[in-house]
């Protein structure tokens, strides 16, 4: 039996927090953009989401937001308002396949893992809670305290993904960029998204330290 999800052109809902690592969230939407696999991207920042974009890229306001994280026009790419509650992926009958909340702050996994939907952000990701959807959260916070703790295994008991940004060095990354590409590529992995270039462990590369 064919896979029917894989037959189609995706529609990914992604999400920008108030977090650190807007790096992160960069090479994300550059990799969906990429992937002829993905139709839709539904992108949405939050107001401290944008504060943060500004502060740790330099970006120059709201206006053509993802131009400026592609450096070219985006083809697929589609901006959401965070308060507009009545938008397309506000609803169960929207056809989304998976919704990436990168970096996702610990106010908005409070919100989600809450059921608090006043924002299309959280509300967009509990329609992906109710609808069986996939739901990644990538939590950018250290250190956790009990409530996040708790949180997060709300969330994962409602059926979200908890994907913390923690970034892997076995493989030897040479930039920033890399770093943060690596992990936007394992993020895609887990909702069905595999990409080229993505970094396959060998174990034979770590023989050399055996005694």
């Amino acid at each position: 039996m064919h896979d029917e999800r894989a037959q189609h052109a995706r529609t990914i809902t992604l999400a920008v927090t108030g977090a650190s690592g807007s790096l992160f969230a960069r090479e994300m939407l550059r990799a969906l953009e990429a992937d002829e696999r993905v139709g839709c991207i539904n992108f949405i920042a939050s107001d401290s989401g944008l504060r943060v974009m500004a502060a740790e890229l330099g970006l120059a306001g709201r206006n053509d937001l993802p131009r400026q994280l592609l450096g070219t026009e985006p083809r697929k790419t589609q901006v959401q308002s965070n308060q507009d509650i009545g938008a397309n992926i506000a609803s169960g009958s929207y056809p989304t396949d998976a919704m990436i909340v990168l970096p996702c702050s610990m106010g908005t996994l409070a919100k989600i893992a809450q059921g608090l939907a006043s924002k299309l952000i959280e509300r967009a990701a509990d329609v992906c809670l109710k609808e069986r959807i996939p739901l990644v959260l990538c939590v950018r916070e250290t250190p956790l305290n009990r409530i996040h703790l708790r949180n997060m295994s709300l969330a994962a008991e409602a059926g979200a993904t908890i994907y913390p940004v923690i970034p892997t060095f076995y493989n030897r990354p040479d930039s920033l960029d890399e770093i943060a590409r690596q992990y936007v590529f394992r993020v895609l992995k887990h909702v069905g998204l595999p990409q080229n270039g993505a970094y396959v462990w060998k174990p034979e590369s770590s023989k050399d330290l055996l005694p």
